[in-house]
């Protein structure tokens, strides 16, 4: 099969078209035919510093959204059979090698995928859906008439926050540049800031919920929007200043949340998907040869949405 794989950390450039055998799937696994992979920050991160989250070092193939379909299913398995279109994040944050035509992955880190969305909508949502579910719902409960601030909310983590916050009742505020406050008014968005130009400080108050996926100096600016009680949730890895005392001197909480994979998120991700109280943004879609263009792209910080990479038509 065809897969991109990269011998050492570095720009772009590193990664690489190769043939390599077809995974075959073990007790528990199916083996999936991707039709598309999603690309996230986290890909070309680690292409960059050449290690894993988990600390795995090259030669490996990068990659965790997934869109396709079940080729052949390992013994035991019963919830898929071949010929079931699935999505999923598997085996994060162990490598799971989506940017390849076929992955194998344990069954229940996928789901059916949702009706009516293409293979490159659907490998465009699992990571940064599930960040998002797991952020507002499983770690904060968020609920109507909870007042939630999403940074970056045109990204790809962000704009599926937002949805997913109004979804469940939220008032929230989002953070953007104005070229993109439009578009998050029409997700949904109550208000919209623009970083670039206001204090989020001194003008957003009384927040129960901050998700933050910009990190750095934003985590304390965060903290004195909460309300006492509230919660900063980052879902970029704490460094050394990250706000533990701090937040606990206000009388606030914040945490660093690790996305996991989940079949039953996945679903339920679908079924919002399906009622229409929820949609995700492609901002661009690649050949899988054209790997290193996507990342590039990705750097820059600019896109609206996902990156996908067609793997198979």
């Amino acid at each position: 099969m065809r897969a991109v794989s990269h011998d050492s950390g570095g720009a772009p450039e590193v990664l690489e078209v190769v043939r390599t055998r077809r995974p075959e799937p073990g007790p528990g696994e199916v083996l999936v035919r991707v039709h598309a992979a999603g690309v996230n920050p986290v890909d070309w991160k680690t292409r960059e510093r050449g290690r894993s989250i988990t600390g795995a070092e090259p030669p490996y193939t990068l990659g965790f959204d997934v869109s396709g379909v079940v080729e052949a299913v390992g013994y035991g398995v019963t919830v898929f059979r071949p010929g079931d279109e699935v999505y999923g994040m598997p085996r994060f944050p162990h490598p799971a090698g989506a940017y390849a035509e076929y992955v194998t992955a344990p069954a229940r880190h996928f789901a059916p995928r949702p009706a009516g969305l293409t293979h490159a909508e659907s490998g465009a949502l699992p990571l940064a859906a599930l960040t998002a579910w797991q952020a507002l719902v499983d770690t904060v409960a968020v609920g109507a008439g909870q007042r939630v601030l999403i940074h970056a909310a045109a990204g790809g983590v962000g704009h599926l926050a937002v949805q997913i916050a109004k979804a469940r009742g939220a008032h929230v505020t989002a953070t953007a540049s104005a070229a993109k406050h439009e578009l998050l008014r029409g997700l949904g968005a109550d208000e919209v800031v623009d970083y670039r130009t206001r204090d989020l400080a001194a003008t957003v108050h009384d927040i129960d919920v901050v998700l933050d996926g910009v990190g750095g100096a934003n985590w304390s600016r965060s903290l004195r929007t909460l309300r006492r009680g509230g919660t900063l949730v980052s879902i970029l890895p704490p460094d050394d200043s990250f706000p533990y005392a701090e937040a606990e001197a206000a009388g606030v909480r914040a945490v660093f949340l690790l996305v996991e994979p989940d079949h039953h998120g996945l679903r339920e991700i679908s079924a919002l998907v399906e009622s229409g109280r929820l949609r995700v943004l492609v901002d661009s879609v690649f050949p899988l040869e054209a790997a290193a263009e996507a990342h590039r792209l990705g750097e820059l910080g600019r896109t609206t949405g996902k990156i996908v990479l067609s793997v198979a038509p």
